[in-house]
């Protein structure tokens, strides 16, 4: 029966032939399916911030600016970084702090460290935080790393200080990117350029290491580039690695590629046009040479000139002399000039040295400073034992396979979720890979569960189990599971869905996804797809029924599976004891969880519109006329405050005086307000010790906090204190934390001690316990993915004892999938919500 087709009853809206999807819309590289462990635990993200990797046009250049590290992506923060506090780490607070604090004489890097001093010239905080990760990691763990990559790192201590500057500069930039010489603008820091850069392309020999690495599933073999040959160099040159014209030609920034293609007599519209025309042409007319024929070129002139461009002026590899590309090449590195880039495998090698330091596969410039300012910046933190293992990789291999766990996760998101339309191709590709992970998933999953019994106590290896190979594998699973959906095969679906239930270890977060998922097919394909055991059609379709109710009630009981699927679980039940005709007596009772609407509220105001100048914001009608661009879709919109001399603000602002004219007090605080309650009433909870979570003393929060590690871990602490809230002790805790921590100001993560006490006393006072504990429920098991989507305006009554949500929305806006989420959750918990839709009853124009 494997694979078998089965008919689709309307209700699953299942297509029954296989058909490519239309395209949909790209998620963003820091989706939680994208490489950042940070991320992937949960499958949800908050889709703020963009990244630079899939634009449809290449860039212009990167070294089109003097300044090459204002162009970096915005990337997401790693757990540790986002468990430090908020400081300064731009330019000038660097500069600011190796500028103030400069001391004569050679200083270690302990002593800047402990004296908070750094000398231009001879020391920078960049090379310290680097150092810094490098010997921490080879203090504790050195065991991870080969004789070969240990004389790596020697060779790299060997540096002198102003090319270790130049290779941790360029680290933190476009690492796998060429960049120009002569724009590499460090010159307060680097005395002799050209002296650095050739120390950072010089050979050196290595060890021979005689083991071999294991292969990983999914990977045929490590990548090239991520192994160490018998020397190394630092960087690479352009002179000895750029051999096609394509990678050379991404080196031009636009004008300087206009100037080529106006030679070269090609057109294009863009940048991306350009270079495609010149590479086309390139491969055109092999032989003929790019000096090409004119009338003054005589036979012997042009074969003299063919030969020295091909021959004896460039050294590029055999084989170019073919077509125009040698010239090409040699053009472009004329008007670019000597380029350098990281040599891949030391690269990699120093990015496998980060990934144990920040327990992370996601680092910026701002995680290899932020860690040293928080050192040196004068704040208080919470009181807690630190402890960080060193033991997070049990060996080398270990770290060698999660590494290669993540590139072929990588390759799984490529093809389902970067590439555009996911194609039938496409989807049998992640189904062989899943195919090929499954049986090693199968034996970790097994040694971590024996490690889970004899090794750690309770909750202990929570975290670490997220550099588990097998975390990564259990996605990919989950992955595959869904493409064997696609592709109809129930059965084996079902069974894999059983077996991800099955164990409890790794991505607890999917739980109630896939207890949804499992209900489906059980109530929808599975009696067709197993045996009858004599039971005829209609009995086979009953006990099924049966079997998926038994599921949604094992998820509710599920103490893992997380609050916001309880709800679709509830639904899948009632419905399920009406086709079976449970007696009503016998029916679950989810009255008290059943939803409420929002309510709709409409609040008349003025808006403002911009008087906008026709060459940009209007346009030509058919008459000539220019004509207004009113307000687009998502753009914010400027109203007038009647409460506030009719002085401009926000659309929310201008809603937040409306409901106080009404007698409310609030604030506009998109859940400034519910993390601020959250830190409060959880403050001794968070910074219990756990081990592992705690790596430096410099922490707002637990490492785990934006996992699904922080919950489970620490179940009876929290059960007890969400108990505690729902008996209405919210506010002893309260003032017992202000008392202890608002006089030092602690950094503590979502506290915003500007707040007033009274204010937040009002506010738990107004709050029902029972659902101000739901609330804080949602928030330990989900605080990463829930920090997003909660309604603009907090509101209160103390005269009438009751508090409110308000989601504001003008008439361009629409509600996102996390603020309805969210107010399905306020809802269920009895917390009254509105629906504030602000209604122009004037348009000004200013």
């Amino acid at each position: 029966m494997l694979g078998q087709r089965v008919a689709h009853p309307p209700s699953t809206n299942f297509d029954e032939d296989f058909e490519i999807p239309a395209a949909k819309r790209l998620k963003r590289l820091n989706s939680a399916d994208s490489l950042s462990l940070l991320q992937i635990e949960n499958g949800t993200h908050d889709g703020s911030r963009e990244s630079s990797s899939r634009r449809t046009e290449i860039a212009d250049s990167e070294v089109e600016t003097d300044d090459e590290e204002e162009k970096l992506p915005r990337s997401s923060q790693t757990e540790l970084e986002s468990a430090l506090p908020p400081v300064r780490t731009d330019k000038e607070a660097i500069a600011e702090y190796e500028a103030t604090r400069a001391a004569e004489g050679d200083m270690g890097l302990k002593d800047r460290m402990g004296q908070r001093k750094w000398v231009q010239g001879k020391s920078s905080i960049y090379v310290d935080a680097f150092v810094l990760a490098l010997e921490t990691v080879l203090d504790e763990e050195s065991h991870l790393f080969d004789e070969a990559e240990s004389a790596v790192f020697q060779r790299w201590r060997d540096l002198s200080y102003e090319g270790q500057y130049l290779y941790v500069r360029l680290f933190l930039r476009k690492t796998a990117a060429w960049h120009r010489i002569n724009r590499l603008r460090y010159y307060g820091d680097i005395a002799d350029l050209n002296a650095a850069v050739d120390e950072l392309l010089r050979f050196h020999s290595l060890p021979a290491v005689t083991a071999t690495e294991r292969i990983a599933p999914g990977e045929a073999e490590p990548p090239k580039d991520t192994v160490l040959e018998d020397s190394f160099t630092f960087a690479d040159s352009s002179t000895d690695h750029i051999d096609s014209l394509e990678e050379a030609s991404s080196l031009l920034m636009l004008e300087e590629l206009k100037t080529l293609a106006k030679e070269a007599k090609v057109q294009g519209k863009n940048k991306r046009d350009l270079l495609q025309a010149l590479r086309k042409t390139s491969q055109k007319q092999g032989g003929l040479g790019w000096s090409g024929l004119k009338r003054s070129d005589t036979e012997e002139s042009v074969k003299s000139e063919q030969s020295v461009d091909f021959d004896e002026e460039t050294s590029l590899p055999n084989g170019l002399g073919t077509n125009r590309d040698s010239h090409f090449i040699r053009k472009v590195l004329a008007t670019t000039g000597p380029c350098i880039r990281l040599s891949s495998p030391v690269l990699k090698l120093f990015e496998r040295v980060h990934l144990v330091f920040y327990r992370s596969t996601e680092w910026t410039e701002k995680s290899l400073t932020t860690i040293i300012l928080a050192r040196i910046s004068r704040r208080n933190f919470p009181e807690y034992i630190v402890s960080r293992s060193n033991n997070i990789f049990s060996s080398r291999s270990t770290l060698l396979e999660f590494e290669a766990s993540i590139r072929t996760q990588f390759a799984v998101d490529t093809l389902l979720e970067f590439n555009g339309t996911v194609t039938k191709d496409s989807l049998q590709k992640v189904r062989s890979i899943f195919e090929e992970v499954y049986p090693r998933w199968l034996t970790i999953l097994a040694e971590e569960q024996q490690k889970e019994d004899r090794i750690y106590e309770s909750g202990e290896g929570a975290y670490l189990r997220r550099f588990s190979p097998a975390w990564v594998y259990t996605r990919i699973v989950h992955k595959g599971t869904s493409v064997l959906g696609r592709f109809k095969e129930h059965k084996r679906e079902h069974q894999m869905l059983c077996e991800l239930l099955d164990q409890r270890l790794f991505h607890a977060a999917r739980r109630g996804a896939w207890y949804q998922r499992k209900a489906l097919l059980e109530e929808h394909y599975m009696w067709a797809l197993s045996p009858q055991d004599g039971r005829n059609e209609e009995t086979q379709k009953k006990h099924w029924k049966r079997t998926a109710l038994r599921t949604c009630e094992d998820g509710l009981q599920d103490r893992d599976c997380h609050l916001i699927y309880h709800h679709d679980l509830q639904k899948r039940i009632s419905k399920l004891e009406r086709q079976l005709n449970v007696p009503k007596r016998l029916q679950h009772d989810f009255g008290h969880v059943r939803l409420a609407k929002p309510i709709e509220r409409y609040v008349q105001g003025t808006r403002v519109e911009r008087d906008p100048t026709p060459s940009h914001n209007g346009r030509r009608n058919s008459t000539g006329a220019d004509t207004i661009n009113i307000t687009r879709r998502g753009a914010k919109t400027i109203w007038l405050d009647p409460l506030e001399d009719n002085g401009e603000c926000s659309v929310e602002a201008m809603c937040l005086s409306f409901y106080r004219s009404e007698g409310w007090k609030g604030y506009h605080s998109e859940g400034g307000i519910i993390r601020t309650l959250f830190g409060y009433l959880f403050y001794d909870v968070l910074f219990t010790y756990i081990p592992n979570v705690f790596q430096t003393a410099f922490q707002t929060c637990p490492l785990d906090l934006h996992t699904d590690a922080f919950y489970p871990s620490r179940f009876s602490e929290m059960n007890a204190r969400l108990n505690a809230i729902s008996n209405g002790e919210g506010v002893d805790i309260l003032r017992k934390v202000h008392e202890k921590e608002k006089e030092r100001q602690t950094c503590v993560v979502g506290v915003d001690w500007g707040f007033e006490i009274e204010d937040l006393v009002e506010i738990v006072e107004c709050f029902d316990g029972e659902a101000l504990s739901t609330i804080c429920k949602v928030m330990a098991q989900e605080y990463q993915q829930r920090g997003g989507g909660i309604p603009d305006l907090f509101l209160w009554d103390k005269g009438r004892g009751s508090v409110m949500f308000a989601e504001v929305k003008s008439e361009n806006d629409r509600l996102s999938d996390t603020q309805r989420l969210w107010i399905d959750v306020l809802s269920g918990a009895g917390v009254k919500v509105e629906l504030c839709n602000a209604v122009a009853k004037e348009v000004v124009l200013r």
